[in-house]
């Protein structure tokens, strides 16, 4: 199918999606009010078609790729979500080398999916090791793309919905803990996330103080009274504050706070894309912000983790 872009479709049309996205409404509502942009031969299911997720446009770097080395691992998690207190997620490094900096990365409310998967094969890369767990692994993981197609992203959000949060957390927690003490790690952690995983980003910045650099997308801001904790150095990436007001209105008053605390931050807000313009599965994507945003990531765990900074 032909890759749409936002500018294809009506804004309204685009907010509904949203919603979809986040679980506020379920598909057969997203459908009925899509209803009425469904117009020149398109139906409403056919609008669907184009928004939802394409995977095989997130292949940057195939799983086979000759530079890095890429396998599910477990790791402990003993205060998680699961009955025998071992998680499962894909760990990602460089094919040569001895020690990495180290970036734990933070699905959306989907799990595990193959954009995600990239992402840690793109820090791989770049030359850090990267772990992607996958908080659905309690329910069995993220549904086969293979076996459901895009419904495994629709399936995988009705499970999101069934996670304990506290629980959840933990489980994050405990993995920037294995990657701090793997024998393959040079002890400098970074974390990235995108949407809930920004902000458990953010929530990982009050509670792990280890955590040198954090870089959450379009992630909710901690409480005010939290900041003081934070440690890492923090670049914040948002969409256009119309277009998600949600979560880059929580912007302006985080940034007052790490300013009054003294903790280093960047915070860049791209004017006309959508939340999730990072991932580019769907039409949200933008190219340019995306490109942008994510040269600014590997350039600032490049400086807080590869350095003494």
């Amino acid at each position: 199918m032909e890759r749409k872009q936002a500018s294809d479709f009506d804004p309204q049309l685009l907010g509904l999606f949203h919603k979809y996205v986040h679980g506020a409404i379920n598909r057969r509502e997203f459908l009925d009010g899509a209803a009425k942009f469904a117009i020149g031969g398109l139906t409403a299911t056919v609008l669907w078609d184009m928004l939802k997720p394409n995977y095989a446009w997130a292949q940057q770097v195939p799983k086979d790729d000759k530079r890095i080395k890429a396998e599910y691992t477990f790791y402990s998690s003993p205060k998680g979500s699961t009955a025998d207190g071992k998680m499962r997620g894909l760990l990602a490094r460089p094919a040569s080398g001895d020690k990495f900096p180290v970036v734990l990365v933070i699905h959306e409310n989907r799990g595990l999916n193959p954009y995600v998967e990239d992402v840690a094969r793109r820090l791989a890369v770049s030359g850090f090791m990267a772990l992607a767990p996958d908080a659905l692994w309690p329910l069995g993981g993220y549904p086969s793309v293979d076996k459901y197609g895009a419904e495994a992203d629709e399936k995988a959000a009705a499970m999101f919905r069934q996670l304990d949060g506290a629980k959840t957390t933990e489980d994050f927690a405990a993995a920037a803990e294995f990657l701090l003490k793997h024998p393959q790690s040079t002890g400098k952690l970074g974390a990235v996330g995108f949407c809930f995983g920004g902000t458990m980003v953010n929530r990982l910045a009050v509670r792990v103080p280890e955590l040198a650099a954090a870089v959450p997308f379009y992630g909710r801001a901690p409480a005010t009274v939290d900041v003081p904790k934070i440690k890492a150095a923090v670049l914040a990436h948002f969409a256009d504050a119309e277009l998600d007001p949600n979560s880059t209105g929580t912007w302006p008053a985080y940034e007052t706070a790490l300013k009054a605390n003294g903790i280093k931050h960047e915070g860049y807000i791209y004017a006309k894309t959508y939340h999730g313009f990072h991932n580019d599965t769907t039409p949200r994507y933008n190219e340019a912000a995306a490109k942008l945003a994510w040269q600014r990531t590997v350039d600032h765990f490049n400086k807080y983790l590869n350095s003494a900074a």
